[in-house]
């Protein structure tokens, strides 16, 4: 990064209780990103929300969160990392508040909006602050090893905690048990990190714009792609808000080519072993989003769990998971990153695949269990290989950047792969419909489509991914290669 920064004392005295106080907010954050899943037939019952607007419950967070998080990172540069952390679990704090009290469908879709912006100010600076306050590198990798493996668990137990309390309770629970974390965060933080910033540089407004046109276009895409599915393709409505998003991203990336100081440094896409671990994110984000949005909704409405039934259902997927996570480390400098990526994408699109054969008389041993365990190894195999393609040479001064370009591309994906792989199978069923099929087949039609399309990105993607890189990474050992995971 540009400038110069402030020196901090080494080492500082507070720095594993100030861990305690940053990783708080990482652990809601990665909570807030999955806890919302099980909980959204409830909330369309409870609201009566139609399913692109059950979509946006989910694309409000991670559009703004994605759009947004290299913004925030550059600002907590420029104006105090501390300053701008605060201010985004402040803002977390609140907008967690009013989606718990959220009475219709416009306030929880926006406080879901400002959530996600409450990430983009939080999760890059926090980061940040952790690497400057650790300068020991073997303290650092153990910080950064508890950091990950908080977001793990936030993003693990977030599943099973919202099955809980939307069972026991109801769903505005799984919004408030965010506040009160986020409080003690900032609290704590202000308390025991100092304030470190760097040497303002030129370029601030093209930042801004660029962040505005980003998420600007982001947003009318998504929204002309879900109208989509009520209105014909050819409506004013659906045109014009597909067109404006396109032409806005286009500008962004012009934008972007010719600053000197872009939101999104094209340079990190020059080495193809980073590119593999980019664009393995892409495919695995894609066709993951819409599994979870899809089994969650079976589970409920087809199968008829409740929702701590489904919170539950989902355990084998946490611990599946760690068999593929523990095989990568150790295959790691034997095989090499670029084989373990490709495999492990393959093995989660082979898995998404088998869910397309889901049907109203699936049961969880047979019918869920069998892609629900390959989805997750094959994750586990992918997740280590994918941080570490993706981080390949990047300075300790831009890991904090080069971890908010992945967790970007992570979130636009997701967005943007709900949005399209809902968009085809919901007007497969609406087609199937109108000519006369029922309509609990049309949903089962429209669903199938929808798991054969994801698997078929993450099996494509997997000899993509191999084809991308030009060399492979093999650490010396598996526990040098230790990566905070962000799935």
């Amino acid at each position: 990064m540009a400038g110069d920064t402030e020196a901090l004392p080494a080492p500082n005295p507070l720095r594993w209780k100030a861990l305690i106080g940053l990783a708080l907010v990482q652990f809601i954050i990665f909570l807030d990103a999955t806890n919302v899943n099980v909980a959204l037939p409830s909330i369309q019952r409870d609201l009566d929300l139609s399913q692109s607007q059950l979509t946006w419950v989910v694309n409000a967070y991670l559009i703004a969160a994605g759009g947004l998080l290299l913004l925030g990172g550059r600002l907590g540069d420029l104006v105090g990392r501390r300053r701008v952390f605060t201010a985004g679990a402040a803002l977390l704090a609140v907008s967690s508040l009013t989606a718990a009290l959220s009475t219709s469908s416009a306030m929880l879709i926006g406080s879901r909006f400002a959530q996600g912006i409450g990430e983009a100010l939080a999760a890059p600076t926090a980061l940040s602050m952790v690497a400057l306050l650790f300068t020991d590198e073997r303290e650092r990798t153990k910080a950064l090893g508890i950091w990950g493996g908080l977001a793990g668990l936030g993003a693990a137990s977030g599943v099973l905690l919202s099955g809980v309390l939307t069972d026991l309770a109801s769903w505005h629970w799984i919004f408030y048990i965010g506040v009160p974390p986020c409080v003690i965060s900032l609290v704590m933080t202000l308390k025991l990190v100092p304030e470190t910033k760097e040497t303002a540089t030129a370029g601030g407004r093209t930042t801004w714009l660029g962040a505005v046109l980003l998420t600007g276009g982001m947003i009318a895409v998504v929204h002309g792609l879900l109208n989509g599915i009520t209105h014909p393709w050819s409506s004013a409505s659906v045109l014009v808000s597909l067109a404006g998003g396109i032409v806005a991203l286009g500008v962004f990336t012009l934008l972007q080519l010719r600053s000197a100081n872009p939101l999104i440094p094209l340079g990190f896409f020059t080495s193809r072993t980073r590119l593999n671990g980019y664009a393995g994110q892409v495919f695995m984000a894609v066709s993951t989003s819409v599994m979870f949005f899809l089994v969650v909704l079976f589970m409920q409405q087809t199968s008829h769990y409740s929702p701590l039934e489904s919170g539950l259902a989902w355990l084998p997927y946490t611990v599946l998971f760690a068999p593929g996570l523990v095989l990568s480390t150790r295959l790691m400098p034997v095989l090499g990153s670029r084989l373990l990526l490709s495999v492990g994408l393959f093995v989660i699109g082979v898995g998404i695949l088998l869910f397309s054969l889901l049907g109203g008389d699936s049961g969880f041993v047979t019918g869920l269990l069998p892609g629900m365990a390959l989805a997750a190894f094959g994750s586990g195999l992918a997740a280590p290989a994918l941080q570490l393609s993706a981080l390949d040479d990047v300075s300790p001064q831009n890991a904090g950047l080069g971890s908010g370009v992945l967790t970007s591309l992570q979130q636009i994906s997701q967005s943007l792969g709900l949005s399209v792989i809902m968009t085809i199978g919901l007007s497969h069923a609406h087609a199937l419909r109108v000519s006369g099929t029922g309509a609990a087949k049309a949903a089962e039609e429209g669903r199938s489509l929808s798991f054969v399309i994801a698997g078929a990105v993450l099996v494509v993607g997997a000899v993509v991914c191999y084809l991308i890189a030009n060399r492979t990474i093999k650490p010396a050992a598996a526990d040098e290669a230790t990566v905070p995971l962000a799935a």
